[in-house]
């Protein structure tokens, strides 16, 4: 197995070896499959998922990583002769690659733990489904913060300066426009009242983050007090026992998820599906839980006691305790105007 670790900058270093899944001509080598996948944890993702695939199937996999929208421009750049067969992407990107004809629907007789995951990870048109979820919530200090906080207190006079919010950019972000429109406006598609209400609460918010690492560092240094984010994030600190929490909101809660897409034209389609397949495995859920904090999308897969002490039921149904998906549909139309007016209006 070689991983190829790719950035923006080296894209057309990496072009030359698409013949890696495949020829340039489109032959197809059933015995080599490329993975584009996130840029972190790749040692882990190698030894408790690649290598457990390789060994099971016998196709070799090579590995290309980056973020979510380096990849996904690249995916665009070599649309008539992709050198990736599987992209594990969040859910608003996979929108947008759908939108753009980039992915391709699965066949569901070759991705038979379809049927073992649960009905909201699962694509109603036919793509690839959710392979983890996170929950939008609100981190905050347990010890500075009295009980749970809701949206309204992001904008009390007594947090000034206290608070951390989501760029728009993050997995975060548009949930959070939903959120704050359907607490303020008169509804999630309400985003014209969400941006008015964002630009007129700045003197509150001391960073717009747009790496979870940076609010979880304001977080334990006591910088700030809350912040809407994933719960993912709240694990580590919790288990280490630092004065950190992680709640729902009290409006608008939603599931952000990562996907797994088959590429469309990929070079090696059926090694693509056993790929998404063994993502939605028992075996791989319960290493990608333990190792990652993934929340598994497979009803028989154990959830480790480290998530659900953060999430609680929520782990282990997200649509029973109140979650629901966001509009991706409207994000993805929207993406450059909201990307646009989050920059002039909110934290410009």
């Amino acid at each position: 197995m070689r991983r190829l670790t790719t950035t923006t900058a080296v894209t057309v270093l990496i072009l030359p070896l698409a013949g890696c899944a495949g020829s340039a001509s489109g032959q197809q080598d059933p015995k080599r499959l490329t993975v584009s996948t996130f840029g972190f944890g790749l040692d882990q993702f190698e030894n408790n998922i690649v290598e457990p695939f390789e060994k099971e199937t016998g196709i070799e996999v090579q590995i290309e990583s980056g973020d979510n929208a380096e990849r996904l421009t690249k995916l665009r750049l070599k649309r008539s002769d992709p050198d990736v067969d599987v992209v594990m992407i969040s859910d608003l990107f996979a929108r947008q690659g759908r939108e753009q004809g980039l992915f391709d629907k699965i066949d569901p007789s070759a991705v038979p733990n379809l049927k073992k995951i649960h009905a909201f990870a699962k694509d109603k048109d036919g793509y690839a489904p959710a392979y983890t979820y996170q929950l939008l919530g609100m981190l905050y200090r347990s010890d500075k913060v009295s009980s749970a906080p809701g949206i309204k207190d992001l904008w009390k006079a007594e947090h000034k300066g206290k608070i951390a919010l989501p760029d728009i950019s993050t997995s975060a972000g548009v949930p959070f426009l939903y959120s704050t429109a359907a607490t303020f406006g008169s509804g999630p598609r309400d985003t014209d009242t969400a941006f008015k209400k964002l630009s007129g609460n700045t003197t509150n918010v001391l960073k717009y983050f747009s790496r979870s690492t940076e609010v979880v560092s304001l977080l334990e240094r006591g910088e700030v007090e809350m912040a809407p984010a994933l719960d993912l994030f709240a694990i580590d600190p919790v288990k280490a026992g630092k004065p950190i929490a992680w709640a729902p909101l009290d409006k608008g809660r939603y599931v952000v998820s990562n996907t797994a897409q088959l590429v469309k034209g990929a070079h090696n389609k059926a090694g693509a599906e056993k790929f998404i397949n063994y993502l939605l495995s028992k075996e791989a859920q319960e290493k990608a839980a333990a190792t990652f904090h993934d929340k598994p999308v497979n009803k028989d897969a154990r959830i480790p006691a480290d998530i659900t002490k953060v999430v609680g039921d929520a782990a282990t149904d997200p649509t029973a305790d109140g979650f629901t998906i966001p509009d991706l549909k409207l994000a993805a139309k929207n993406n450059d105007d909201w990307v646009d007016r989050f920059e002039r209006e909110v934290s410009g």
